[in-house]
């Protein structure tokens, strides 16, 4: 998601949450927004990479609140928020959780470069993976222990913009939440 604030901060009315609801049961009359719904509106489909499937499970999982392995409408209408209008240090905190693989707490270099690999830029050249995760270490390890804390995260992240580019998770979804406000409206 991205992570810059967006440039006009749209106040959620009574009416806005009426009208995703609206369109969240007429795109899922069971109540609840499935993975392979939710592969579908990120363009995640077979012809995927087996990278791309991994990192939107996820996304998935990470707006999956109670666990129960589909979003329910609140799952739904915080993960739009965050995504159109979550709060820079919300959305870090957030995109360190998607790294954080294992929950523990502290990135590895493996954690890293898994996300960059699949979800940042697709890249098959390992070389290029590998200057961008040694980079990023450089740049956010500042106790040199071969982790990187949610504290060294939001820091870095803040201070360098080639560093907040590369750690942010900016999905396409928010453009498709934005276009399907305008095509039901």
């Amino acid at each position: 998601m991205g992570q810059v604030q967006a440039t006009t901060d749209t106040e959620v009315t009574l009416q806005n949450i009426q009208e995703l609801y609206r369109k969240f049961t007429d795109e899922c009359p069971s109540g609840n927004l499935h993975l392979h719904e939710f592969k579908k509106i990120f363009g995640v489909s077979s012809k995927s990479s087996e990278e791309e499937v991994a990192f939107i499970e996820l996304v998935f999982k990470s707006f999956d609140t109670n666990k129960d392995g589909k979003l329910d409408f609140m799952d739904y209408v915080a993960a739009v928020n965050l995504v159109l209008r979550g709060k820079l240090i919300d959305k870090l905190k957030w995109s360190f959780k998607i790294y954080d693989n294992d929950g523990n707490g502290c990135l590895t270099n493996h954690e890293v470069r898994r996300i960059i690999k699949a979800g940042k830029h697709g890249s098959k050249d390992s070389e290029t993976v590998d200057c961008i995760c040694d980079r990023i270490f450089e740049l956010t390890d500042k106790n040199k222990d071969s982790q990187i804390s949610l504290e060294e995260f939001i820091e870095g992240a803040e201070k360098d913009p080639w560093l907040m580019e590369q750690l942010r998770l900016d999905l396409a979804p928010k453009t498709w939440f934005i276009k399907n406000q305008e095509k039901k409206t």
